[in-house]
């Protein structure tokens, strides 16, 4: 299924030209036109799925192994110095195009590409409690 008003679905199924790294069935992989750094790109999916939540199971798991094949032929040629795999799921975690996507984000020594965050300290009974709740709900989805 596709979306005819997502720019991703277009790009995704060659409606709009974009620079091709790799293409099959299921994905395109384009460089990103606001890159984080030099040679970042996107895993985009043909079909529509607005996120994690929405992506069919077998096509979440083509995606990740095709992510570790294209982060390792991308470091070895962009001469990279480690790679960061991002996936973004509602506004709030950083998502701006509702369409599953992966950031192919290759970095450098001192690049400053991205910046994260800054630890906190964690209340133990409080991660306790979060983990059985977790572990319930797991239990139930299972």
């Amino acid at each position: 299924m596709k979306d005819s008003n997502c720019i991703f679905c277009k790009i995704a199924n060659g409606e709009i030209p974009s620079n091709t790294l790799y293409e099959d069935d299921t994905f395109r992989v384009i460089f990103d036109l606001g890159p984080a750094s030099r040679g970042h790109a996107l895993i985009l999916t043909k079909e529509h799925f607005r996120n994690i939540y929405d992506i069919d199971e077998d096509v979440l798991c083509k995606a990740s192994k095709l992510a570790k094949k294209m982060a390792g032929v991308m470091t070895e040629v962009l001469k990279a110095d480690g790679f960061n795999l991002m996936q973004n799921n509602e506004e709030v975690a950083g998502q701006s195009v509702f369409h599953f996507h992966m950031h192919l984000i290759p970095r450098y020594k001192g690049d400053k590409a991205i910046q994260f965050w800054k630890p906190h300290e964690a209340d133990n009974e409080e991660l306790a409690a979060m983990a059985e709740e977790i572990k319930k709900a797991m239990d139930k989805d299972l």
